[in-house]
């Protein structure tokens, strides 16, 4: 095995768009977790929302890029109000059961037969970044960057998806610091208290729910742009506790916890799969193929995040006394 090779490739894997849009995706969890207690299970619904809603303008009606993503944003915000409006004043689990049969309606219904025409059922929606990469501003070209080499096209999308999530984070880190911080945070601890205080906890909850679904939906069009593909197979169950393992590693309550925590699970991911398949080329192996190996590092995985749960349950960048609503 090249251990270099494998070192470098999981090093990579700190900077890709899929690890940005991870990131992105947890950051809206931590606005509606972390910060809120809002128990949302759907939030790769937000992000097929997301995809859809800039993929289906784009190709339906040749909608400019900036249309394209106010489609999509608006659309997410019409899906959190739509989610929020019957859950947001029962209890956490009453959203935690919405929000994921929602987003599990919203892949069946882009998978339906009779939208075809519109959302490309079973084998979704292709060719619509185009209006995306004509604003690259890079000559075509090979660029190094250190050890790694990257075309125009991708040094231009993670240039992008890391600028997005710079200033996702500058924003959200301005309104935890801010009265709305504050008060979303209370809600957090005590939503009765806050609500004896004469704050309106429904809509501070609304508010959070659209902000980190928006964020979501972000994340949704940065995880297609690199694919110039969208498909409904990628916004399954599993995709939402794939960001939730990101959370949880980096610190549910923290602005750079999320990004960090999806840099590692990326990391992690391409470390034990390549470990894995380089064991069984070389025949160190042999009591696997390369299909259970891939399946195998995701045990991995969550065998790590429940020894993380055991001795930091607080996440990598998290505080112990930010546990104390759970």
């Amino acid at each position: 095995m090249d251990f270099g090779n494998i070192l470098l490739g999981a090093v990579n894997e700190f900077f890709t768009p899929t690890t940005a849009a991870y990131a992105l995706a947890a950051l809206g969890l931590a606005v509606h977790f972390g910060y809120t207690g809002l128990l949302n299970f759907g939030q790769a619904g937000f992000m097929a929302i997301g995809a859809y809603g800039f993929a289906i303008p784009t190709l339906s009606f040749n909608a400019p890029l900036p249309v394209a993503l106010l489609i999509a944003m608006l659309a997410s915000v019409a899906f959190a109000v739509i989610l929020g409006l019957p859950t947001l004043r029962l209890r956490a689990d009453y959203l935690a059961i919405v929000t994921i049969a929602a987003a599990e309606i919203v892949r069946y219904i882009v998978t339906t037969n009779g939208l075809t025409e519109v959302t490309g059922s079973a084998n979704g929606l292709a060719a619509f970044e185009g209006g995306f990469y004509s604003l690259n501003p890079f000559a075509p070209g090979v660029y190094n960057l250190g050890p790694f080499s990257l075309n125009e096209r991708d040094l231009w999308i993670r240039v992008v998806a890391w600028t997005v999530v710079a200033l996702a984070c500058l924003v959200i880190w301005l309104l935890v610091r801010s009265p709305w911080g504050r008060v979303v945070k209370g809600i957090r601890e005590d939503e009765n208290a806050v609500r004896s205080l004469g704050k309106n906890v429904y809509a501070y909850k609304m508010q959070a729910l659209i902000i980190g679904g928006m964020l979501g939906s972000l994340a949704g069009i940065i995880f297609t742009l690199p694919r110039g593909a969208v498909q409904p197979a990628n916004y399954g169950t599993e995709l939402t506790f794939f960001l939730y393992t990101a959370l949880l590693l980096g610190g549910m309550s923290t602005v750079l916890g999320p990004v960090i925590g999806a840099m590692m699970f990326w990391a992690v991911l391409s470390l034990t799969q390549s470990l894995l398949y380089g064991a069984i080329e070389s025949g160190a192996v042999t009591f696997l193929n390369t299909t259970q190996a891939g399946q195998l590092r995701y045990i991995l995985v969550g065998v790590a995040l429940m020894l993380l749960m055991i001795f930091r349950p607080q996440g990598v960048l998290g505080n112990k006394k930010e546990l104390s609503f759970a």
